[in-house]
């Protein structure tokens, strides 16, 4: 891994100081004044603070037409994704349109296989629909740029209703959208929706709200008696952290609503499965749980198997199929990090062979052996390891590559893709996603060209500083905050992509350093003002100079039922 460059944040000191006078503890006031949180008001994450669904372009018109589906019976069918947001969208829309009152045995659902299908609402995934004889097709974080799927679907008869958060396609630099009956997505054009980063499970449970708003309206409930939505914000947290959006203050709302919810036992049963395989405790649930631990055995189903598994476990109310279905995933998640593994080595061989002057702006990387499931992971650990835009590609079934890619701040993924598209046009068969991840699909035979533009693109977007990695800390942690009594605090915060957890930075002497199970580095301390502390350096295992300048987030290392606190490393630079 390339070494970054740590900076420390900037600390606004007056929103610090209001922050702390409105009661804040005050290193939180420190920390989250760092992340642009300016008055205490911001902090109150009850529901009633959350944007109103009338603010999402499309919802309203979404509201009207699941209240006339529902009020009708009408057979609806969800259209999912094959990964953790599309699996907990898929169950909040299921599990909320139930609570608003339509009859289970009216609703399905349909899930690509990533192997067979490929990505979205394609003519392929309508006709296996068809089999359900819907009368109406949702999609839940897919759809925007299944222009084709739509027009097939509404050929057959079908009302269509797009519910997405990926950004359209486009042609002459203008968006395309499919002919939905209704579309929700507040990155299409003309939706002035605020929070931008909504993830496709958040936009699902805002569409609920709108129709449960609108069967309110006909007079299907009153306010004092209406369904209870925000029993599915657990599943709304988790689809939103392990989808990795930025978390915004609309989407830390949802995401700290749900760990409430969690934390005080009002979890699905497939959630609480979930967190036993994973062997973490729902009382103290954290954001982290969701992207580390629950969100990756969910994703490994639509990775190496079927994502129906996902979405059952997430939809059953019996405690022990929820059991035995989370056990399933456990089992498919760690034959993913087994294929992960055997991938990373043959990244690595390849990475070996960079030039000595480092690595090329970006990457593109392809082996016969990778498996389609797992490209992403695969980029992503490249690109950290790097700090350089990556694609890694598998062939697909269809003999044509597959890619996923990961990239850094200042280059905008799915933007040179279409750029590469563009300028050589045939390259990329298919493509779409986000500013940092995207997919693509091309030809084996046009690998090396892709590399090449891709490589190319960078060196234009891309300079110098941009390359550098930069790991952005707190600076240094006052000798005070060093008790687990400041780890639950943090803990109890909901951090994520955008409003990172805290990391701090501290010059050490380093007075004793071994290996501890052959990769990770265990450490022995002396801080600036002569305290002793213990750190661990998970994966790494290379030794530190005697004095060194350490990057760190703090955890609790439970041992014999002791609690202590422990220093995490992040990074490291030396005297």
């Amino acid at each position: 891994m390339t070494t970054p460059l740590i900076v420390t944040r900037d600390v606004p000191p007056r929103a610090s100081f209001a922050l702390e006078q409105a009661g804040v503890h005050p290193l939180l006031a420190r920390l989250l004044a760092a992340r642009g949180v300016r008055a205490a008001d911001e902090l109150d994450d009850g529901l009633q603070h959350l944007l109103p669904p009338q603010g999402l372009r499309g919802a309203a018109e979404a509201g009207v037409l699941l209240a006339d589906a529902v009020a009708a019976g009408r057979r609806i069918c969800i259209v999912a994704d094959y990964d953790c947001d599309g699996a907990t969208a898929c169950a909040v829309a299921i599990r909320g349109l139930a609570l608003l009152g339509a009859a289970r045995d009216r609703l399905g659902y349909v899930v690509p296989d990533r192997a067979l299908h490929g990505y979205g609402l394609t003519p392929a995934i309508v006709d296996l629909a068809l089999q359900q004889r819907p009368d109406l097709l949702v999609t839940v974080d897919n759809g925007i740029a299944s222009v084709a799927g739509v027009a097939h679907a509404r050929a057959c008869g079908l009302q269509v209703l797009v519910t997405d958060h990926h950004l359209p396609a486009l042609e002459a630099g203008a968006a395309v959208l499919p002919a939905a009956d209704v579309i929700v997505n507040p990155n299409q054009p003309g939706c002035g929706f605020a929070s931008k980063a909504l993830a496709g499970v958040g936009v699902m449970f805002y569409v609920l709200l709108a129709a449960r708003a609108e069967l309110r309206a006909r007079g299907a409930f009153d306010e004092r008696h209406q369904p209870r939505l925000d029993a599915l914000l657990d599943l709304v947290a988790l689809g939103t952290v392990a989808d990795v959006v930025k978390l915004d203050a609309n989407n830390r709302r949802l995401v700290a609503q749900g760990l409430k919810r969690i934390r005080a036992g009002r979890l699905q049963p497939g959630v609480a499965a979930l967190f036993a395989a994973a062997r973490r405790e729902p009382a103290r649930a954290s954001a982290f749980d969701f992207g580390f631990a629950l969100g990756p055995r969910i994703n490994a189903a639509g990775r190496l198997a079927d994502m129906t598994l996902g979405i059952e476990c997430l939809l059953t109310d019996d405690a022990s199929r929820a059991a035995a279905l989370a056990a399933e995933l456990d089992g498919i998640n760690r034959e993913r990090r087994e294929v992960e593994a055997g991938m990373r080595d043959v990244a690595e061989s390849t990475l070996a062979d960079l030039p000595a002057a480092g690595a090329p702006p970006a990457l593109a990387l392809y082996d016969e052996g990778f498996h389609e499931g797992v490209v992403g992971i695969v980029a992503g650990r490249v690109k950290d390891r790097l700090h350089r835009p990556t694609f890694v590609f598998a062939r697909g079934a269809d003999g044509r590559l597959k890619g996923s890619g990961r990239s850094i701040a200042g280059f905008h993924l799915r933007d040179a893709l279409d750029l590469m598209a563009k300028r050589e046009p045939g390259l990329l068969l298919r493509f779409g996603g986000h500013a940092m991840a995207a997919g693509a699909t091309i030809e084996e035979s046009r690998f090396a060209a892709f590399a090449a533009a891709f490589e190319r693109l960078a060196a234009e977007w891309l300079d110098p500083a941009t390359l550098q990695r930069t790991l952005r800390t707190d600076g240094p942690l006052d000798h005070q905050w060093f008790n687990p009594e400041t780890v639950a605090l943090l803990d109890a915060q909901v951090w994520g992509q955008g409003f990172e957890a805290p990391t701090f930075c501290d010059e050490v002497q380093v007075l004793q350093q071994r290996l501890v199970g052959e990769r990770h580095l265990k450490l022995r301390l002396k801080m600036a003002g002569g305290a002793l502390r213990d750190a661990i350096w998970f994966g790494h295992a290379d030794p530190l100079p005697a004095r060194a300048r350490l990057a760190y987030r703090l955890s609790l290392d439970e041992w014999n039922g002791q609690a202590r606190v422990q220093m995490v490393v992040e990074a490291a630079t030396g005297d």
